[in-house]
């Protein structure tokens, strides 16, 4: 898409933020209600096919204008994002690594939304390390079937469709090369057992999947070869981050807004309390973040759309943008005083919702592993 066309789809969903979204934010967080309605809006927005390639029926953005997006939907509520990313994530399993038939065959339907879901790589006993994961799918003639449970998947309760990581050889060694993706939409033998209450996130549905002798055809074995689920995961891992990242930096962008905002109404001591030092301090420092957690995004964005490897930036755009958001929407908490508080203000939902961004697709620490193994390998002595 040409530049113009991808600000015209920024520009409209800017305006669907602060017209639809904005006015009932609070109201489905503080009663942790499934945004229905909203789900509808973005499908008709186009935005469960936003990364999928037009020939597919999707919008073919950049992940840069991608970024862009979400950082401003994030700004005034992060969780709707989580609803289109882990499906986004999905279809770019299916759109990098897919057979031809199976581009054709799912991509149309992820981009308008017909089939939504996620990916499925979470266990009870393997997060960071994903191959400790024990869901088995074994082959049987022209099916496979698969048992084990996933928690913590995005969608899980609304979705029907999931990109399943499975060991199909459970004895490979190393670990990684008896891992395969198999796409799996609900049906017997596979369902949602149970919503996860969660301190902040709220609204979208975090679920555990349980799989019990679930027979899945092996036409579903995405690129149709085994042994390639990993790699497959992570590089979807690499869109993830970069999302994650602009929902950081999303949360930080907000928590700036409103806390700038604020410190120009609110007085003390006979002036608005942004003519105070202190304050002037915090609001410096939480705008330089933001900035530079842009910056950070765009780099990993668009060697993202290059194709090549990314997972340096995108690991350094996800620690620092989520630690952005931490840290602004905690300075915002400050700036509010005893307000930030009430339930009346929207900066107590940035910062019950920030600290997940430093957890999800890969914890904060396992950033700083990745970062410093490509440093040691790119500079050696």
């Amino acid at each position: 898409m040409s530049d113009n066309v991808d600000q015209e789809v920024i520009d409209s969903i800017e305006r669907w933020v602060q017209r639809e979204l904005r006015p009932v934010a609070k109201k489905f967080d503080h009663a942790d209600e499934y945004p229905e309605d909203i789900v509808e809006q973005m499908k008709e927005l186009g935005l469960f096919g936003a990364t999928i390639l037009p020939e597919y029926g999707g919008l073919g953005l950049s992940a840069s204008t991608y970024a862009r997006i979400v950082i401003s939907i994030a700004s005034v509520w992060m969780a709707p994002v989580g609803i289109f990313n882990s499906h986004l994530i999905m279809a770019a399993c299916v759109q990098r690594h897919g057979t031809s038939e199976q581009k054709s065959r799912w991509l149309p339907r992820f981009a308008k939304g017909e089939i939504r879901g996620g990916v499925g790589l979470t266990e009870p006993n393997a997060g960071t390390d994903l191959q400790a994961i024990r869901t088995v799918a074994r082959r049987h003639g022209d099916h496979y079937v698969i048992n084990g449970t996933k928690t913590w998947i995005t969608n899980g309760i609304y979705g029907s469709c999931f990109g399943v990581l499975v060991k199909t050889d459970p004895d490979a060694q190393p670990r990684h090369k008896g891992m395969s993706m198999i796409l799996c939409e609900k049906g017997g033998g596979f369902k949602a057992s149970r919503k996860i209450r969660k301190l902040g996130y709220k609204s979208i549905d975090s679920a555990e999947l349980l799989f019990a002798d679930y027979k899945v055809s092996a036409d579903n074995l995405i690129g149709g070869i085994e042994g390639r689920g990993f790699q497959q995961a992570v590089g979807g891992l690499e869109l993830g981050r970069i999302n994650v990242a602009a929902r950081g930096a999303g949360i930080a962008a907000g928590a700036l807004r409103d806390a700038l905002r604020y410190a120009q109404e609110r007085q003390t001591f006979g002036k608005p309390i942004a003519h105070h030092q202190a304050i002037q301090l915090k609001l410096a420092d939480m705008a330089t973040r933001v900035e530079a957690a842009r910056l950070l995004i765009e780099q990993a964005a668009r060697k993202y759309d290059t194709g090549e490897r990314c997972d340096l930036e995108s690991s350094m755009a996800k620690l620092f943008a989520s630690e952005a958001g931490v840290e602004n929407s905690l300075e915002a908490m400050r700036i509010f005083g005893g307000y930030s508080y009430s339930t009346d203000f929207d900066v107590e939902r940035y910062y019950r919702d920030a600290p997940l961004m430093c957890i999800g697709e890969g914890t904060n620490e396992m950033q700083r592993i990745i970062i410093a193994k490509q440093l040691i390998e790119g500079n050696p002595v």
